[in-house]
């Protein structure tokens, strides 16, 4: 099994090393004290973004009490760093801001600081407190990080008011509104950066969640005019396309079912031990030129014994009048760190643009 990456980001070598950094800008900081105190007896139940925070806090207890004084001393580590330098696991220098700083009277200080720190880690989390208590104020700011010239900080301007941001705070009044956020997105929709239009593109998957109507409109008021866009509209729906939307569905072009046919839809074997693969076939017939959406939706069976459906994508072909194409899948079940299998019956359900057109169950046994 892969390394945890609270493991990988935050172990004694890193913290040795984080400490050595600032001790080369600031000679007067403890090493030894700084790592001792944060690889205390509570370090190994600690999760990421615990021992992210624990980090932040030991930071404020060995760096000057002064914040502007402490801030100085960061920016001289974040100085040093290479070019291009971006590493998720200094959010601790964010997270520092977002512990220490929330103050009005640290208000312009600590603004600019996740501005200088966020290209070379991100602030997308120690900038949602400063939403939820000043939320005008705020988002007047993500507004003006929305044209910088930055690729990072142009993207805390997206990622950072998120309504379900995973790992993140909530902000309940953007799951409720989310008005503000659409303004945001409405500067960032044709970004030249990849790295900005994946943000744009999740935080509109977001709203789609609570607001799907809202996401269909937004999604054919956009689409069609530039291809950044259009890459971002299409990567934002992704959750309505799962869920059969049907106006989301034909903006793509997977209106039509009628003219799609599927025949021998099968599995081998209807019987598999947690561990193994799950193998179906089946072949598609189309009586007219058209574009097909195929998903499958598995049925699990859950450690209470109710069933929860998970959907997942085959392709998008784009067929010719009595084309024909046959498919061969495998799916496996495996236990993984996101996911656990139970025995019971599960069953499968292919989906042509949105719509089942055959079900069949299996059972997933314990393994031998």
């Amino acid at each position: 099994m892969a390394e945890l990456l609270k493991h990988r980001f935050y172990n004694g070598e890193s913290l040795h090393r984080l400490a050595a950094s600032i001790r080369a800008v600031h000679p007067a900081f403890r090493v030894d004290a700084f790592v001792n105190g944060i690889m205390d007896e509570t370090w190994d139940a600690l999760e990421l973004k615990a021992r992210m925070r624990w980090i932040a806090i030991n930071l404020g207890k060995h760096l000057p009490a002064d914040y502007e004084q402490a801030l100085g001393i960061i920016d001289r580590v974040v100085a040093g760093y290479p070019a291009g330098f971006n590493d998720y696991a200094s959010m601790y220098f964010p997270d520092f801001v977002e512990v220490y700083g929330q103050d009005e009277r640290h208000w312009d200080l600590s603004i600019a600081a996740l501005e200088r720190y966020t290209p070379s880690s991100s602030a997308e989390f120690a900038v949602r407190p400063f939403i939820i208590r000043h939320e005008k104020r705020m988002m007047a700011q993500m507004a003006a990080w929305a044209g910088h010239g930055n690729e990072h900080v142009r993207r805390l301007a997206s990622e950072g008011c998120r309504p379900q941001l995973p790992w993140g705070q909530a902000l309940p009044g953007f799951k409720k509104d989310p008005s503000p956020v659409l303004a945001i997105l409405e500067r960032l929709k044709a970004d030249p950066s990849l790295y900005v239009r994946k943000s744009v593109a999740n935080n509109l998957n977001d709203i789609s969640k609570t607001h799907p109507d809202l996401v269909a409109k937004i999604a054919r008021d956009w689409y069609g005019k530039n291809q950044h866009t259009d890459w971002i509209v299409k990567h934002g729906c992704r959750t309505l396309l799962k869920q059969g939307n049907r106006d989301v569905l034909a903006l793509f072009g997977f209106a039509d079912t009628d003219c799609v046919h599927v025949d021998g839809f099968a599995l081998n074997p209807a019987s598999i031990p947690i561990g193994n693969d799950l193998t179906f076939s089946f072949t598609i017939e189309t009586s007219k030129d058209t574009k097909v959406r195929l998903e499958y939706g598995i049925d699990y069976v859950k450690a209470n014994g109710k069933r929860n459906r998970k959907i997942f994508k085959i392709s998008e072909p784009s067929m010719k009048a009595n084309g024909k194409k046959p498919y061969t899948k495998k799916h496996s079940f495996a236990d993984a760190s996101t996911r656990r299998h139970y025995p019971g019956t599960h069953s499968i359900t292919l989906l042509v643009n949105g719509i089942g057109r055959g079900t069949l169950d299996f059972e997933v046994v314990a393994s031998r």
